[in-house]
């Protein structure tokens, strides 16, 4: 009730039922000041989680609405103080101080300017923050590190998309979808999500909206680059300035975030929480220093496509480079003339750009001195190469980092002590790193031979790192006597977690999964054979041993899933089939093909450190494991799955892997994760193991007392499940 009451302000702000919603994620009160974006982004998801949809919409929105306020008032604030007289910085500085007493009473006299400065500086943007803001500003809406994150990958549309599914606004729910796609193009289950709304009949194409990208992205400066590639240079040329004018707007707009507090949080985070170790002009000096490096971050951000990992290179001067030859194809040479001046701002050596200049200047027939460089790129161009120059004095002087972003910065700018240095890693490649040397094996031969074993193909075979294929795990008996097990329990209607008889990943393929905790259930209540159950919890272990001498023998392992799954072909749905039985992903973190990155992160399942695949048969066809590059379309291995035959192999980014579609048959096959964690270990396998070595005698004994009377299957499945001391859990696992 209590929980109800804090959010009923909130749940007014909701249009009623049968009212039309407002377009995209609109501000639900305008006018109010925010509040604190952090606060309400966590009692969002306490909404979602407690099945509060309408709260949850209405809170997720407002943090959504609140951090763009945020950043709004940061932007504005600092460009009006910034023109404040009192609060101008001092506009020359003093030659650096000698011993004459003449210098010292020149920084005597320079330093209660620049402090007074910053004092009005300060004064004016809290003023200008609790008029904006409300009391306390910009401080009482401050937004952490991990916060920023979330909201960078647009975490709060993935909510937002099932919270609106479940109150029926499939248009706002398709839109969230969208938005959040966007920016997770690899995200899986939001791919099958896509579709799914594609199929609603009550969602429309135009409800594929991205209620997030800017403008220069979503329209100006694609429509601009169509029309120019369909030689359309008029039509082009008012979207080609809008696109460099927003984009050049997303750039103070970030620039302005660099000062808040959470830059400042971020350099103590990295700083390890130790804080400032100087005086006064050190933190000083750290501080500016973490400023303005985010500034110079802020092009390479807005040149970064949403859902991409690396940004457009040369932004801003290839815009330049359309517009000049835009407005040369129109006619406009005076403008092509100051956008192609514009460029040698960037690259004064550029001979395309030399060579055009001279070829307007003819054009125009007389010199015209009053034509220059646009003064918006020339005070860009001016401002970053004065902080590109501090940052590289920091970088010598004071031991500083930086990473510049940008490929035109003079050489004469960076220090000589440096330049041999920064050339070098500017030239680097990655192929040119050593690759990972592999770890020192001490007793895993050993431990091969006394299991029988044996070492098929390592990870230099396999083209690879940290995968390995083993024969010889299991006999075909005991092959033979897991695929029993899960016949049976597939016939008994266990199915641990997949409610469907359809694959996950596939139409085209059945799917059963059985856990070690199901199997044991099941082997209690008679509808399977203990047999079966007890070697599925020994093979597991005897997996998790061997994959623990052969990667990790100085760290433990520990299971933490284990997952008996077959995959059986549907007869009639195999002809002209494209897909695959499981799509080319990673184990602990979300695969991105585009640019072979791959989150750590969830839905993934991020404490994974070690995978394995036990197989059980071969008489199906297809359903061979693959390896891949990170872009998911180069095959680096191939693997055919027999009786015994046990696939090894790290869970991350290295091994991206598939499965072929299985075209005829059943392919079964025992997965295992095994994790460094133990936070993370399978506890269920601890109760399989309990219950498994339960005599049958003392169930006997009981049962006659509490009823004589036979009892049917599914009563005694349930009394084992009762007296296990926990109710029977469902695990998805893709």
């Amino acid at each position: 009730m209590f929980r109800l009451l804090r959010w009923l302000p909130l749940l007014l702000l909701l249009p009623p039922p049968g009212s039309p919603e407002p377009p995209g994620l609109a501000p639900l009160s305008a006018g109010a000041p925010p509040q604190a974006p952090d606060l309400l982004y966590a009692d969002g998801l306490r909404a979602y989680a407690a099945g509060a949809w309408a709260p949850a919409v209405a809170l997720l929105r407002e943090a959504l609405r609140s951090r763009a306020a945020l950043g709004r008032a940061r932007r504005d604030c600092g460009a009006r103080c910034a023109t404040e007289p009192e609060a101008a910085l001092p506009a020359l500085l003093p030659a650096s101080p000698g011993p004459d007493s003449g210098s010292r009473a020149a920084r005597s006299a320079w330093e209660p300017l620049l402090l007074r400065a910053a004092l009005r500086r300060a004064e004016c943007l809290t003023q200008c923050g609790a008029r904006r803001l409300g009391p306390g500003g910009a401080a009482r809406l401050r937004v952490g590190s991990a916060l920023q994150d979330a909201f960078r990958r647009r975490e709060p549309y993935n909510y937002l998309q099932r919270a609106y599914y479940q109150l029926k606004k499939l248009d706002l729910a398709a839109a969230a979808a969208h938005t959040f796609f966007v920016a997770n193009p690899t995200h899986l289950q939001m791919r099958e999500d896509m579709a799914k709304y594609r199929r609603m009949s009550g969602v429309r194409p135009q409800s594929f909206r991205d209620l997030e990208t800017p403008p220069y992205w979503q329209a100006a400066y694609d429509t601009g680059l169509e029309l120019l590639g369909r030689q359309e240079a008029a039509l082009a040329l008012p979207w080609l300035e809008e696109a460099l004018q927003e984009s050049l707007a997303q750039v103070e707009s970030c620039r302005a975030g660099c000062e808040g507090p959470e830059e400042q949080q971020k350099e103590e985070e990295e700083e390890g929480g130790t804080g400032s170790q100087g005086g006064l002009y050190e933190a000083i000096a750290g501080h500016w220093i973490g400023v303005v490096q985010c500034r110079q971050r802020c092009v390479e951000d807005t040149a970064t496509r949403p859902g991409r990992g690396f940004p457009v290179p040369d932004f801003l001067p290839g815009q330049l480079r359309r517009l000049h030859e835009a407005h040369a194809q129109v006619g406009n040479l005076s403008q092509a003339v100051e956008n192609v001046l514009s460029v040698l701002l960037f690259y004064p050596e550029d001979e395309a750009a030399r060579k055009a200049l001279d070829q307007y200047q003819a054009q125009l027939g007389e010199p015209r001195p009053a034509l220059g460089p646009r003064e918006d790129i020339q005070r860009f161009v001016l401002r970053s190469l004065g902080e590109k120059r501090q940052l590289y004095y920091a970088m010598e002087h004071l031991g500083a980092s930086f990473k510049d972003p940008d490929p035109w910065t003079p050489a004469a700018f960076i220090p000589e002590a440096l330049r041999e240095k920064l050339r070098e890693d500017r030239e680097k490649r990655p192929w040119d790193h050593e690759p990972p040397q592999p770890k020192p094996l001490t007793h895993w031969k050993d431990v091969l031979l006394l299991e029988g074993v044996t070492l098929t193909q390592d990870a230099r075979q396999l083209n690879g790192s940290e995968r390995a294929v083993l024969d010889g795990l299991l006999t075909p008996a005991e092959c033979g006597v897991l695929l029993q097990l899960a016949k049976d329990a597939a016939e008994s209607g266990a199915r641990s977690g997949y409610q469907g008889r359809r694959s996950p990943h596939t139409p085209h393929e059945r799917f059963e999964g059985l856990t070690v905790l199901k199997a044991a259930q099941l082997a209690r209540a008679g509808a399977v054979g203990s047999q079966g159950a007890q070697l599925l919890l020994e093979v597991s272990e005897r997996v998790r041993s061997l994959t623990q001498a052969y990667f990790s023998p100085d760290r433990p392992l520990h299971l933490s899933f284990t997952h008996l799954v077959c995959r059986s072909a549907i007869e009639g749905e195999q002809a002209q089939r494209m897909d695959l039985s499981h799509p080319v992903h990673a184990d602990n973190c979300v695969l991105d093909p585009d640019t072979g990155e791959c989150w750590r992160e969830p839905p993934a399942y991020t404490y994974r450190d070690y995978s394995g695949l036990l197989y059980l048969n071969d008489d199906f066809q297809g359903g061979d494991l693959f390896f891949t590059e990170p872009n998911a379309l180069t095959v680096t291995a191939q693997v055919r799955p027999r009786c015994g035959r046990l696939v090894a192999f790290s869970s991350g980014v290295e091994n991206p892997h598939g499965v072929w579609a299985v075209t005829r048959g059943r392919r079964c096959t025992l997965a295992l994760w095994h994790t460094w964690a133990p936070e993370h270990r399978e506890q269920e396998w601890t109760e399989a193991k309990e219950l498994l070595q339960e005599p049958e005698k003392e169930e006997e004994e009981e049962m006659p007392s509490r009823d004589p009377a036979p009892e049917p299957p599914s009563h005694r499945l349930q009394r084992v499940q009762d007296k296990a001391g926990k109710p029977p859990r469902v695990r998805e696992e893709l």
